[in-house]
Parts: C-alpha cells; sequence; structure tokens
C-alpha cells in the first residue's frame, strides 16, 4: 500500500471506485485529483471490491479508449460528463 491511498478518506476512496468504474472518467482524471496513477488504483480496486467484481472491472476498463487519454478522439477535452457530479 502507497503512502497516498494511506491518507484517503473513506469518501476520497468511494469516489475512486465510482471514478474509476464510469467508463468516461480517464485515469487521467483520478491522477489530477487524487494522484493515484492506474498503477495505484488497481491494487486499491483489488482491496476494495470483491474478486468477481475486481476481474469485471479489470476486464471493463482495460484497453477501453475513453479511460486512457491517449486513447481517446483528440475532441473530447474534458474529463468527465458535466452532469455526472451529484449536486448535495
Amino acid at each position: 500500500m502507497n503512502k497516498i491511498s494511506c491518507e484517503l478518506t473513506e469518501s476520497d476512496t468511494a469516489r475512486i471506485i465510482e471514478m474509476a468504474w464510469e467508463d468516461r472518467t480517464p485515469f487521467e482524471a483520478i491522477e489530477s485529483q487524487f494522484g493515484l496513477k492506474e498503477k495505484d488504483v488497481i491494487p486499491l480496486m483489488r482491496r476494495q471490491l470483491k474478486p468477481a467484481s475486481f476481474r469485471r472491472w479489470r476486464k471493463r476498463v482495460s484497453g477501453r479508449k475513453t479511460k486512457h487519454n491517449a486513447l481517446r478522439s483528440k475532441e473530447v477535452l474534458r474529463g468527465y460528463c458535466p452532469t455526472q457530479y451529484k449536486h448535495r
């Protein structure tokens, strides 16, 4: 477990998991908000999810164009959908 993941609050962890599951949120958005690269998100997801859920998530995000800025269309300039954030 790295230093950053030790410093995450419960709500930060929940938000990272939510962002990681979202199809249109790239890992770079998680990195800019929480300082976790994709290689840091993977073990966090492994610890937090049930084994079958983790395998389903890995299968879903592996190679997905929308999860990696380098694979995304250059026309997409945002890291998230404007309606994805919940208003409190």
